[in-house]
């Protein structure tokens, strides 16, 4: 069975970056940077917590990657 897990949007401006998550486990929720890798870091990090949450599983290892 296929299920959409986030949808995604994510915008240039003046400012930076800007991106926007959707999902049924968290609802909406925006980030800003003004660096591309940043926002998807973060982006990134935020659904892998969320899904963690969600199932049970742990991300420790991803953590420790993108925080050295």
């Amino acid at each position: 069975m296929e299920e959409t897990l986030y949808n995604i949007e994510i915008h240039k401006d003046d400012e930076g970056y800007f991106g926007r998550i959707y999902s049924d486990i968290d609802g909406m929720k925006e980030f800003k940077s003004n660096n591309i890798d940043k926002l998807l870091r973060d982006i990134t990090l935020d659904m892998q917590l969320a899904l963690e949450e969600f199932t049970g599983t742990r991300t420790i290892d991803f953590i420790d990657i993108h925080e050295k």
